[in-house]
């Protein structure tokens, strides 16, 4: 009986993608399919609603690393690092857990070392202990870490890799009420009228951040990259800012960046929607496709073998990158051969 409940499922679920391939509109789009596509992507915030102790398990399931003085983890998607006002469910809250899981009950909680946002998912160190802990959080600070990115852009960056060097502050958005997000303070403008056109150095904003990024395509199909992105500083939301605002490219998922003056689900052109089976009013449902797939410490005295650990998108970002019709170069697929997920 439930194999055969399961045959017609998987029967209907391929004449709905015949039809929808058929009708090639979204008009026509299954609400079969489109529904299944919205409950495919739900399972991205599955976990904020989880026990301490099941998330845990996962974290202790998505290991990369460890060593004498560090384990590494794929961060999951939607969990944030620390606790705070509304917040369920954070990484900090299930330290201790983890930490008794590994290593016994008399363990010490493990300590974080760097933040990630909530949204952001991939390579995660915890420090075994303070020292350690506080060793990196320093590698950190004098920027001696290097971090790469992955992210899907709507829209195609021109040009196809480069620097962008513009500062970024936190902005209150005219006419929204208490909405704040952080933007472009850019230290140039191009002059008008008399001045010909020429680029002309402004004054900066006392309360601007230095913010560089460097940043590449690695593969791109219709109107959406894959583009690996290097933050040099750490600027909070640095990276979407940079593709969003400095590259008009926002990053898929971002329904902050996409628009500027509104808090709004991202827009997508039909194209898009269309490869990744959905309707504009489920857009809301597409998590942010911003992935740490590595972090790289050259040796040094406080950290003499150094630290070097990749990691692969999640599920989401994988299943995204195939509708989009968009192969990560295989030379640079990030590989943990650990993990059973595919």
């Amino acid at each position: 009986g439930n194999r055969k409940s399961l045959f017609r499922k998987m029967a209907a679920h391929r004449a709905a993608q015949k039809l929808f391939r058929g009708a090639g509109g979204l008009s026509r789009l299954q609400d079969s399919v489109v529904s299944e596509r919205v409950l495919e992507l739900k399972q991205s915030v599955a976990l904020q609603k989880v026990h301490p102790n099941v998330l845990a398990k996962v974290l202790r399931k998505s290991l990369l690393h460890e060593d004498k003085d560090f384990v590494v983890i794929d961060k999951p998607y939607g969990i944030p690092v620390h606790g705070g006002p509304g917040v369920r469910l954070s990484l900090a809250d299930v330290l201790p857990v983890l930490a008794k899981m590994m290593e016994g009950m008399k363990a010490q909680p493990f300590h974080l070392c760097h933040r990630l946002d909530k949204e952001t998912t991939g390579v995660m160190a915890l420090g075994r202990n303070q020292e350690a802990a506080q060793g990196l959080q320093q590698l950190f600070r004098t920027r001696q870490v290097t971090k790469r990115y992955w992210v899907v852009t709507v829209g195609v960056p021109v040009p196809s890799e480069g620097i962008i060097d513009i500062p970024i502050m936190e902005k209150e958005i005219p006419g929204a009420q208490h909405l704040y997000k952080m933007g472009l303070s850019p230290l140039y403008r191009t002059g008008g009228g008399e001045e010909g056109g020429a680029v002309i150095r402004i004054r900066g904003n006392r309360d601007a951040f230095s913010a560089v990024t460097k940043y590449r395509i690695l593969e791109s199909s219709g109107s959406c990259a894959l583009v690996e992105m290097q933050p040099i500083t750490g600027v909070k939301h640095q990276l979407r800012v940079h593709a969003a605002l400095a590259l008009n490219c926002p990053i898929l998922g971002d329904h902050k960046y996409s628009t500027w003056a509104q808090l709004v689900p991202q827009r997508l052109p039909d194209s898009i929607l269309r490869r990744l089976q959905l309707t504009r009013s489920k857009t809301r449902h597409i998590p942010l496709h911003l992935h740490a797939c590595e972090l790289s410490v050259s040796p040094c005295p406080s950290m003499t073998k150094g630290l070097s650990v990749r990691c692969r998108p999640p599920k989401f970002f994988r299943s995204s990158l195939r509708r989009l019709n968009i192969s990560p170069p295989k030379t640079l697929v990030p590989v943990d051969t650990e993990r059973g997920d595919s």
